[in-house]
């Protein structure tokens, strides 16, 4: 095999993919284009609908505040059953994500069962689980918070299984030399050290929260959503503008909380 030629002074120069790598690069092309068009995008099509798109934003404002009260309303069971569904989903997190950590769990198959739930959590959407959740407990809040509790569950246990995972073995191996329980250890060596990232982790998990009930209440799980949904197909552009201004507020004051606290803690 043929060494790739060095220059005094120079970097060596890459070598000439192989025609592995080539067909391979070539196939990846082909199948971006593929997908552009199977997904039906065009010129023509955007064309056409930014007159229509247009003609809903200018509908849209000024925005129409009669409703306000009703919206603002709407928008804290929103946040309520953001927070609710999110405290619920990291409590739960926790114990799975210590089944999951390598460092931690007891037993390769406890493992395997604990990041398998993890990878279902996740990859199932919330907008899923609150359709499976709206048919188990019925319309409004309660299904949104069970959906949005079992997202986080995915969510958290995945980075709290890694933040465990990368925790500083001496103050784990010193307490299980002294003979310290597993729980012992747990709680007095590796969640100290993990705590700023567990904050951190918890309140991204807050913010996507807040963010995914809107869109959970389009498919029944309560709170502003719901409002939106009729707004939009009522045609009422005026008033889905407030509640859109309105979810906006809400988000960027969540992740400007969210950004002070993780500074604090840096």
């Amino acid at each position: 095999m043929s060494m790739p030629l060095r220059t005094p002074g120079l970097p060596p120069r890459h070598s000439a993919p192989s025609a592995v790598s080539v067909v391979l690069w070539c196939a990846a092309v082909a199948f971006v284009v593929w997908s552009f068009a199977g997904a039906g995008l065009s010129l023509e099509r955007l064309q056409r609908g930014i007159p229509a798109l247009g003609n809903m934003l200018s509908r849209m404002f000024p925005p129409d505040v009669e409703r306000l009260p009703q919206i603002l309303w709407s928008l804290l069971v929103t946040f309520q059953m953001a927070v609710a569904g999110c405290v619920l989903g990291l409590i739960l997190a926790f114990p799975v994500a210590v089944l999951a950590a390598d460092n931690l769990s007891p037993h390769p198959a406890v493992k395997a069962a604990a990041r398998g739930l993890i990878a279902l959590f996740r990859t199932v959407p919330d907008l899923v689980w609150a359709l499976l959740f709206v048919i188990a407990v019925g319309l409004g809040p309660p299904a949104g918070i069970l959906a949005i509790m079992v997202d986080k569950i995915g969510f958290a246990g995945r980075f709290f299984a890694e933040a465990m995972e990368e925790a500083d073995k001496g103050p784990r191996e010193a307490l299980e030399a002294l003979g310290a329980t597993r729980t012992g250890v747990i709680f007095s060596a590796i969640v100290p050290e993990c705590l700023p990232s567990f904050v951190a982790t918890s309140l991204f998990a807050l913010e996507k929260a807040v963010r995914g009930s809107v869109i959970l209440g389009l498919v029944g799980a309560g709170g502003i959503g719901v409002e939106l949904k009729v707004a939009f197909d009522l045609f009422d552009y005026d008033t889905a503008a407030t509640i859109i201004i309105a979810v906006f507020l809400l988000v960027l004051l969540v992740e400007q909380i969210s950004d002070r606290i993780r500074r604090a803690l840096i």
